[in-house]
Parts: structure tokens; sequence; C-alpha cells
């Protein structure tokens, strides 16, 4: 066991001794050095690339004085004017919460004016609708109900703070 102890430590020293060649310096190396960096500061430098001619922009004032403020509410009629609205205040019904491509027409009840429509809702609950009701997410009132459809017309925005009646019908599956 203590002859391995000296061993390792003889291998240890002389490994240290084999890497501290390179660390230490000897006088002859010195110049060697010097002379190299000396050629390396005589060597001139490499030419610069030229800079990029900076392109000439026409300038352009924007003078919006005479167009219409984005901000305003010049498309908003708030006072009530005239055009088909949604009523805020209106209570909403059950078959106001979903879409109206999926309700489902299933039947009717009834004969002539007193003809009901029967209308299958996502959540699987078998409805009653007659003229005046609403369908759908965009306010659609029925305006009549047939043996084989219903229809309505629906409220959407145009785009520009109005709302145009769009006509809509629900078919009979079959």
């Amino acid at each position: 066991m203590h002859a391995a102890r000296i061993a390792a430590c003889f291998l240890a020293a002389t490994l240290v001794a084999g890497c501290t060649r390179g660390v230490t310096s000897t006088p002859g190396d010195a110049p060697n050095l010097q002379r190299w960096v000396a050629e390396v500061k005589k060597r001139p430098a490499p030419a610069l690339e030229p800079l990029p001619v900076m392109q000439q922009f026409e300038t352009f004032e924007y003078a919006a004085q005479s167009l219409r403020d984005p901000f305003s509410n010049a498309f908003t009629d708030d006072s009530g004017g005239s055009g088909p609205r949604p009523d805020p205040n209106r209570r909403k019904q059950p078959l106001e919460n979903f879409p109206l491509d999926s309700l489902d027409m299933v039947g009717t009840i009834g004969q002539g004016s007193a003809l009901v429509a029967l209308v299958l809702a996502p959540d699987k609950v078998t409805y009653r609708v007659r003229p005046g009701m609403y369908l759908g997410q965009s306010d659609g009132r029925v305006t009549s109900v047939s043996a084989d459809r219903i229809e309505l017309v629906e409220l959407v925005p145009d785009g520009a703070g109005g709302w145009l009646e769009r006509p809509a019908a629900i078919s009979l599956d079959e």
C-alpha cells in the first residue's frame, strides 16, 4: 500500500513537471514573441467597405382636416334614429342562446294560423315556436311558421354603426 502511494506521488509530480514547460518561458522565447507581435502590427489594415448610399425619401405632409375623424360618433346614432335596431331592454328567450344553424325543426303541431313549430336545440330539449318569438344569436324574430319551415328576420350590423334586416329560415329535417 505504501509503495502504491509513492508511485502515485511520483506520477503526479511527473505530470505537473510536464505541464509547466508551456507556462514558464525561457529568455530565448521572448524575442520570438516580440518579433511576431511587431510583424502583425506592421501589416496594413484591411480596406473597409464603403458606406451604403442613403436613399432620399420624398417628404409627405398629412393634412386630414377635411376628412372624417375615425374616432368620432358620426356613424353611431344614439338618438334612436330611423332603421331597425335590437331592443336592449327586451328579455332574451331560451332559443337565443344557440346559433341559428344549430337549431333543427323536427315537426309542427296544430293547424292554420294556430300552427306551432317544434324545434330541437343543442341542449336536446324540444321547444314550441310561434310567430313573434326570437331564435338564434342575431335577434332573429319569427315571421311565419308553415308545415315545412320557419321564416324569420335577423338583425345584423352593417359595419357602419347601423343594422340591416336579413331573412333566414329553418327547414324541416326529414
